[in-house]
């Protein structure tokens, strides 16, 4: 893969996967893209919400998708990802079915992807060959409604299963911060999971002003479990300062992610707020009395960081750089200090 210039903002963020930007099949000996890879090149590349698509289905075009989500060298899989890809006057909901796609504009409402195709007839970009491709695999015959959910969709897909969508449409257009918010802890309807075997990893909730005036404000949990974490607001300025608490530790080239034959070892990749949240994690799920204590003590901080932006989105001011600079560094340290 081509190394990209990094000409438009995006969270300087290390993952806690090394092996998430690209995977190489070990049969082909060809790179592949991850889901993960493709939304961090296309936020790199695409300065709109239209231009991070254009950037994502060249990718795929060009190196194709697959690869392992875990850090398993036995594990190559191809699969079928979606992407919302919004900025402050527009969204495209972008579904890639190997290096096939289609992609569905749309300037207001409510949208949600999830694991299931959720594009169906209004398509707004597709494929140079999507339709030839699915006539010649049997799935469509020419002068027939081409429903792109319905002819890519696997036969033993769970169509009528998408718990975030059906959530949103439970609240109707009333829609907030804290809604999306509750919406992400909510682990009765599915959208939260914390298993033996899966637990959701770090959220956010980002708000686009379309007024240009205003601040662009994304809170990150940083931590996985949203129902047990706190959403903190980062601002994106000039001169950012970066949180180094967050950041995975790198191996370089001892990382077994870079080395033949690969995951032979599963290295400590927590960083230090992943530490201080596991402990926060233990006394929530086991402490009762203790537990609740807690859990009123991380809503509260986090009330606070989204009354302070709030304020700051209501203000007809823009905020000082110099003072929104360091809030995320700030309430990451904050929190780990709490938790210590």
């Amino acid at each position: 893969m081509k190394p990209s210039t990094p000409e438009n903002l995006l969270p300087r963020r290390r993952p806690c996967w090394a092996w998430i930007w690209s995977a190489r099949s070990r049969a082909r000996r060809w790179w592949t893209l991850l889901l993960l890879s493709c939304c961090r090149l296309g936020l790199e590349r695409g300065a709109t919400a239209k231009e991070a698509l254009d950037a994502i289905v060249a990718l795929l075009a060009e190196h194709g998708q697959g690869g392992n989500y875990y850090e398993d060298a036995s594990a190559c899989h191809s699969f079928q990802s979606s992407y919302l890809i919004v900025d402050r006057q527009e969204a495209w909901v972008l579904e890639t079915v190997g290096k096939y796609w289609a992609a569905e504009r749309f300037t207001e409402g409510v949208r949600c992807v999830c694991s299931r195709l959720s594009v169906t007839t209004n398509i707004d970009a597709e494929h140079p060959e999507l339709r030839s491709y699915a006539r010649s695999q049997g799935w469509w015959a020419a002068g027939d409604e081409f429903n792109f959910s319905e002819i890519f969709s696997p036969a033993d897909g769970h169509l009528d299963c998408c718990a975030g969508g059906e959530s949103l449409a439970r609240r109707g257009g009333d829609i907030t911060i804290q809604t999306m918010i509750d919406i992400l802890r909510d682990k009765a309807s599915g959208v939260c999971i914390d298993s033996e075997s899966f637990l959701t990893t770090a959220s956010v909730v980002s708000v686009l002003p379309q007024n240009h005036s205003s601040p662009c404000i994304h809170y990150f949990t940083g931590t996985p479990d949203p129902s047990r974490s706190i959403f903190k607001p980062f601002i994106f300025v000039d001169d950012v300062k970066l949180v180094s608490k967050t950041q995975s530790p790198r191996f370089g080239e001892d990382d077994p992610a870079k080395k033949e034959p690969r995951f032979l070892e599963k290295p400590d990749r927590r960083h230090e707020l992943y530490r201080a949240h596991e402990w926060a994690r233990t006394v929530l799920a086991s402490d009762q009395e203790q537990g609740h204590a807690l859990r009123k003590t991380m809503l509260e901080l986090e009330k606070q960081g989204l009354e302070a932006m709030e304020e700051i989105l209501a203000s007809s001011d823009p905020p000082d750089p110099a003072e929104v600079g360091d809030l995320f560094y700030d309430c990451v340290d904050t929190e780990i200090k709490f938790f210590k």
